[in-house]
C-alpha cells in the first residue's frame, strides 16, 4: 500500500480507514485458496534469538509503521470500495516460536507457500523462528499476504525490529539510484499486442499449490565499464531459460514478455510500506532468444529497454487498471468482471517475472544472534504465468528463489529450469561486449 490514500482519521470511536490502492484491489479481486498470493521470506542467521526480546522488537517495529497494522474492513453488498483499517496494534502475536525437530523449515517453508495470513486480522503477515537440533542458528520464516505488503516493505519491517532488538541504529540506507528517462530504443521489442509465449507445460503433479526451490549462486562477473547491470545478466538468463525449457518441450517459438517489478521508494524509516512497485514489461522477439543466439549483443539491448522502462512514469499495473479499479460500479461487480477479464486475458499475459530485490540494503543486525548470513525471497506463481523468478544478494552471494504452479510443472521441471537458470546466469558472466 502507498501513501496514495490517506488514511481517513478517527471518527465516532472508529478505526482510521485507508481505500485499496489499485494492487491490492486486483490481487484481492484474484484471490484464490488453491494458490495463495503469497511472498516467502527466509532470513538466516548465525546465532540463537530471544523469545521475548524478539516479539517485543517486532512489536514496536510495526508501531513505528501504522499502515503495516492493517486488517480488511466488513463490507457491504454494495461497497465501492475494499478499505482497511489500521488497528494500531497487533490483532494477535505476528512472531511465533516452533518447536526445534527435524524437518521444521521445511515444514515451515511449504506451510509459507500453501496457507496465507487471514486478512481479517492485523499484521497480514507471520513470522515463524525455525530451529532445527543439527542446524547452527535459526531462520525467521516469513509469509506474507501480498494483497496487503510486498517484499521490500516487509524486509524494511524486519531491519527495524533488527535495529531495535540489537539497540544499534543504522544510517537510512539511499534510494535506489534510476536513470533519466529515456525513449524506448528503436527496436524495443515485441508490440504488446503480440500474444506472448507460456511456459510450456511439464509434468504437473496432482497436488495443487506452489512448489519452490531455493538456491545460491555467484554474483555474475562484469566487464569494467560493462554497459549492462546484473538485473539485466539476470534478464538475459530467465529469458534464456524460458526460451530453451519451451524448446525442450516442443513448444511452438513465439516473442517473450518477461514481468519486472521496479521499486522507486526509499528505503529509510519513511518507506512507505505496502504494495509500492511497478510492474514493467521487458520484451524479447523469438529470434534474439534462438539457440544460436549473440549474448553480448542480448546483453546490450536488454540493457538499452530496461533502462529506458525504469525511468519512465508508469501507474503501478498500467493505465487500463486504473480504470478497472475505479469505484463507480459495487466492488463485488467489479471483482466479479476482473476474474473474468482475467481468464480472457490470460493468453496475453506476460510469460514470467522476475524480481530483483538486489543487493540487501540493511545488514539485519540481531546483535547476540548475528547478522544475516542468507536472505531468500520468493513471489507468487500463480497461473496464468506459473512461474517467477526472485531473487536478492546478501554477503556477495546470489539467493535464486524458483517458484512455480504445480498445475503447470512438477517437481523435477523445477529441477530442470533451475539447471537451465545457473547455466544460462554463468554464460553471462563469461561475455565481453
Amino acid at each position: 500500500m502507498t501513501a496514495t490514500h490517506p488514511a481517513r482519521p478517527y471518527a465516532a470511536g472508529r478505526l482510521p480507514r485507508v481505500p485499496f490502492p489499485v494492487v491490492d484491489e486486483v490481487d484481492r479481486h484474484c484471490a484464490q485458496d488453491a494458490e495463495p498470493s503469497t511472498i516467502h521470506i527466509e532470513v538466516h542467521l548465525p546465532g540463537r534469538l530471544d523469545e521475548d526480546r524478539l516479539r517485543a522488537a517486532f512489536t514496536a517495529s510495526l508501531a513505528r509503521f501504522p499502515r503495516a497494522l492493517m486488517r480488511e474492513r466488513p463490507r457491504g453488498p454494495l461497497a465501492r470500495r475494499y478499505e482497511w483499517e489500521l488497528t494500531g496494534a497487533p490483532d494477535r502475536e505476528p512472531v511465533t516460536f516452533l518447536p526445534s525437530a527435524p524437518g521444521a523449515l521445511d515444514r515451515a517453508r511449504a506451510a509459507s507457500l500453501a496457507v496465507a495470513p487471514p486478512l481479517t486480522l492485523s499484521p497480514p503477515l507471520r513470522v515463524e523462528v525455525v530451529e532445527e537440533p543439527d542446524r547452527e542458528g535459526c531462520v525467521l520464516v516469513f509469509t506474507v499476504h501480498h494483497t496487503a505488503l510486498d517484499g521490500p516493505a516487509c524486509l524494511r519491517l524486519a531491519a527495524t525490529a533488527a535495529e531495535i532488538y540489537s539497540g544499534r541504529s543504522l544510517p537510512p540506507p539511499s534510494a535506489p539510484a534510476r536513470p533519466a528517462a529515456s525513449p524506448l530504443p528503436r527496436h524495443s521489442g515485441p508490440s504488446a499486442l503480440t500474444r506472448p509465449a507460456r511456459v510450456a507445460a511439464g509434468a504437473p503433479g496432482t497436488v495443487p499449490g506452489n512448489g519452490q526451490l531455493l538456491a545460491e549462486l555467484p554474483v555474475p562477473r562484469r566487464e569494467s565499464g560493462a554497459p549492462y547491470t546484473v538485473n539485466d545478466q539476470l534478464m538475459v538468463a530467465t529469458a534464456l531459460t524460458v526460451a530453451d525449457w519451451n524448446r525442450r518441450q516442443g513448444a511452438t517459438e513465439r516473442p517473450l514478455r518477461i514481468t519486472m517489478p521496479v521499486d522507486d521508494r526509499t528505503r529509510g524509516p519513511e518507506m512507505p510500506i505496502g504494495n509500492g512497485t511497478r510492474l514493467v514489461e521487458v520484451g524479447f522477439d523469438a529470434a534474439e532468444v534462438a539457440a544460436d543466439r549473440d549474448i553480448a549483443g542480448l546483453l546490450r539491448l536488454t540493457a538499452e529497454r530496461t533502462r529506458a522502462l525504469k525511468g519512465q512514469p508508469r501507474p503501478q499495473l498500467g493505465r487500463s487498471t486504473s480504470l478497472l479499479t475505479t469505484p463507480l460500479l459495487p466492488v463485488a461487480v467489479r471483482a466479479a468482471y476482473t476474474r473474468g477479464l482475467r481468464v480472457v486475458a490470460g493468453p496475453w499475459t506476460s510469460t514470467t517475472l522476475l524480481s530483483n530485490v538486489g543487493r540487501i540494503p540493511y545488514p539485519l543486525d540481531f546483535g547476540d544472534a548475528g547478522s544475516s548470513q542468507a536472505l531468500w525471497i520468493s513471489a507468487p506463481a500463480r497461473m496464468p504465468r506459473g512461474l517467477t523468478f526472485t531473487t536478492a544478494s546478501t554477503n556477495g552471494r546470489l539467493h535464486l528463489a524458483l517458484r512455480w504452479s504445480r498445475t503447470l510443472l512438477g517437481d523435477e521441471d523445477g529441477e530442470a529450469l533451475l539447471a537451465l537458470f545457473t547455466r544460462h546466469l554463468a554464460a553471462t558472466s563469461s561475455e565481453v561486449p
